[in-house]
């Protein structure tokens, strides 16, 4: 049985990878760092594949699949994503349309693929990682925020497209808040409060994907939020996330 990560080579996504291996699993890393890569396979040993891609290509993502789908693939972990801080109008387009193409083109595309051999075998476990803010608008990460909004909403559709059939495929989505990653420094942003230990976000998603929890929240505070946005209007949740999101210009990067 093998497991396919993507972002696999550092945060949340090198932990996955590093649990599954030791439960077991051969695991199947994609990045786009190939020295990051060559280490992960060096530290998780035989049983560990590594594939240089770049997803937020369209094109590398079908590849991808070809190069794989005669694999034993039980688990597809969809991780690789990135974000960015500035205003909608100031931001980079092409910087945002890569941000679209790997958050939301490359979770559709491979989840499609992958879901239909599942579906066919009659098992499988497939785990998006979205993010709270999929919960909330984002004024100054807007398109981030847009992309992780529709991960959750897909992940949460299909999932019910499954049950409706008998399907004992599982389909969930990881929706941490900060994470103490690389993310960060990639987009520009810093927390007044340092982010949740990778490791342990990681460690907790793959225990509770196995245990089929739809949607999985690391951290007593965090799953408040979901809560907290039914009772409030988008009014509001825009007014406190604008608030919030100064507060990453405020602190210091570390």
């Amino acid at each position: 049985m093998a497991a396919l990560i993507t972002g696999a080579t550092s945060g949340i996504g090198c932990h996955m990878a590093k649990k599954l291996s030791h439960m077991g699993f051969d695991t199947i890393l994609v990045g786009r760092n190939k020295k990051m890569l060559d280490i992960m396979s060096e530290e998780l040993g035989s049983g560990t594949k590594t594939i240089q891609a770049d997803l937020s290509k369209p094109e590398e993502c079908f590849e991808l699949y070809e190069s794989l789908k005669n694999e034993k693939i039980e688990v597809l972990i969809n991780n690789a994503g990135f974000g960015d801080f500035s205003y909608f109008d100031e931001g980079s387009i092409e910087k945002q349309l890569s941000m679209i193409d790997l958050n939301i083109k490359a979770v559709h595309i491979l989840m499609k693929l992958f879901l239909g051999d599942f579906i066919d075998k009659g098992y499988g476990y497939i785990l998006n990682v979205a993010s709270l803010a999929a919960f909330l608008p984002g004024p100054k990460m807007a398109v981030y925020y847009g992309t992780k909004a529709y991960v959750y909403r897909l992940t949460m559709a299909v999932r019910e497209e499954l049950r409706r059939r008998g399907s004992k495929v599982y389909c969930g989505v990881l929706c941490p808040g900060p994470v103490a990653t690389n993310f960060n420094k990639r987009a520009g942003v810093s927390f007044a409060k340092r982010g949740i230990d990778p490791e342990y976000c990681a460690e907790y998603a793959i225990e509770k994907m196995f245990e089929e929890k739809p949607v999985i929240i690391p951290g007593t505070f965090e799953k408040l939020l979901p809560l907290l946005t039914h009772l409030s209007t988008d009014a509001l949740q825009t007014f406190f996330c604008w608030e919030f999101q100064k507060q990453k210009e405020k602190t210091p990067n570390k």
